[in-house]
C-alpha cells in the first residue's frame, strides 16, 4: 500500500462492532486517516448536506442498514451533484450479482464483500483505498467486486 496524503472517511454501518473493525483496519493501513462514522444512512446524510462539514474522499455503506440502506444512501448521494465525485464503497457480508449490478447503476464505485478475517478486511480496505486513490474506473467489473478471491 501506497503512503497517501490523509483522508476524510464517512463509513455509516449500525453494526457498532464492524465499525469498530473497520476504523481499526484503516487506521493500521494508514494511521492519518480520519474517519467519522455514522450508525445509519439518516445521519450520514445530514453530516453530508450540512455545509460546515468537509466533505470526505471516500464514504463507505454497509447495505443494510435500519431507516436507510446502502441503496438508498447512494440514490440520496448520487442525486446531489456537489457529491458526484466522492467514492463511494458498499460493503456486505455476501453480494448478490444482480443487487452490485443495481448499485453500480446508481453510482456506487466499488462493492467490498466483508471477509471473515481481520487480516483479510485490512487487505481489502487497502484495496479499496487505493482504487479510492488511483480512482480506477468502475466500469472495469473486475475492479468493482473487491472481495478475498479478487486480485
Amino acid at each position: 500500500m501506497m503512503s497517501y496524503k490523509p483522508l476524510l472517511i464517512y463509513l455509516a454501518d449500525d453494526d457498532p462492532e464492524d465499525s469498530m473493525l473497520f476504523e481499526e483496519a484503516l487506521t493500521e493501513i494508514d494511521s492519518k486517516i480520519c474517519i467519522e462514522t455514522f450508525d445509519n444512512g439518516v445521519t450520514l446524510m445530514d453530516a453530508l448536506l450540512n455545509s460546515q462539514n468537509a466533505l470526505p474522499d471516500a464514504i463507505y455503506l454497509d447495505l443494510n442498514m435500519p431507516l436507510m440502506n446502502g441503496e438508498e444512501c447512494v440514490e440520496d448521494i448520487r442525486n446531489e451533484p456537489k457529491f458526484s465525485q466522492i467514492p463511494i464503497v458498499i460493503y456486505s457480508t455476501y453480494i448478490d450479482r444482480a443487487v452490485a449490478e443495481r448499485l453500480r447503476e446508481k453510482g456506487a464505485n466499488w462493492y467490498l464483500i466483508k471477509p471473515n478475517t481481520f487480516r483479510e478486511l485490512r487487505n481489502l480496505l487497502g484495496k479499496s483505498l487505493d482504487c479510492v486513490y488511483t480512482n480506477l474506473q468502475k466500469e472495469a467489473d473486475n475492479h468493482f467486486i473487491i472481495s478475498a478471491t479478487s486480485r
